[in-house]
């Protein structure tokens, strides 16, 4: 269950349209610094966990100043007695979000573990380091962000019914150029919230795991239909049951003028 939820919410995060869009026309980002968002996340009937997206002050990275967020992902005390998890994921990008500069991953749960991903844009490379672990560099596609920024990068597109969105991430051991669809506007309430949003469905053609062992396995996203473009609601059914992530809390929100959709 658990790599199922860390699964679908990366996959989730990365899949975006043209990265450079708000940014060349002068707009202003959708996001900052102190912006907070927790899910709660329910496998079948049961509450298996919490994660929270959060942007951190900006850092400097190198002599750049850079963009820092993070994920943390943690399950119940009921789920702990069957698979424990603590995990955090770092993520680091130019402050103009044109590409993924470093990220990492911690878990402290039942299993530990640390890797760190590079990328090297003079070389045009990424590696996935981990101790114990043997991975050459590879080739990057240009603006690739790694799975995590890529999710506040998909934020700097407009969207509209019937678009398909495109992204290049990589983690590591591979780079691909995900893709979703924009299916349609749908009004909903969240946590007694209600939300105006856009359901996306990305492809799961690149992605293995538990959605390659799982026949006709979809994933359904709702995202915030103004200039925020919020995940509210996402829902999966594969192999290991069904499972819906929804926002619970918001803060540090950025007030900025409606981007108008294309």
């Amino acid at each position: 269950m658990k790599n199922t939820l860390i699964s679908v919410m990366f996959f989730l995060l990365s899949v975006s349209g043209s990265m450079a869009h708000a940014l060349d026309h002068g707009e202003t980002l959708p996001f900052q610094p102190g912006e907070r968002l927790v899910f709660e996340v329910r496998w079948e009937f049961i509450r298996a966990g919490e994660a929270v997206l959060e942007i951190l002050p900006v850092e400097d990275f190198e002599g750049e100043p850079c963009f820092h967020f993070v994920m943390t992902a943690k399950t119940t005390p009921f789920i702990d007695v069957f698979y424990k998890v603590r995990d955090r994921y770092d993520a680091y990008t130019d402050v103009g979000m044109s590409h993924a500069l470093l990220y990492t991953k911690k878990k402290s749960g039942r299993r530990k573990k640390e890797i760190k991903v590079p990328f090297d844009w003079d070389k045009m490379e990424s590696q996935y380091v981990a101790v114990g672990e043997d991975w050459k560099p590879i080739s990057l596609l240009p603006n690739s962000f790694d799975p995590l920024s890529v999710f506040y990068a998909f934020r700097l597109n407009n969207l509209k019914v019937g678009k398909v969105l495109h992204a290049a991430v990589s983690d590591g051991k591979k780079c691909v150029m995900g893709s979703a669809v924009v299916l349609k506007r749908e009004r909903i309430q969240v946590k007694g919230t209600d939300y105006d949003t856009f359901i996306i469905e990305p492809d799961l053609k690149d992605v293995g795991g538990v959605f390659e062992k799982s026949k006709d396995a979809k994933i359904k996203i709702w995202v915030t239909a103004d200039h925020r473009r919020i995940p509210v609601r996402f829902k999966s059914k594969v192999v290991v049951g069904s499972f819906v992530a929804e926002l619970v809390s918001v803060e540090g929100l950025r007030e900025v003028t409606k981007i108008t959709s294309d």
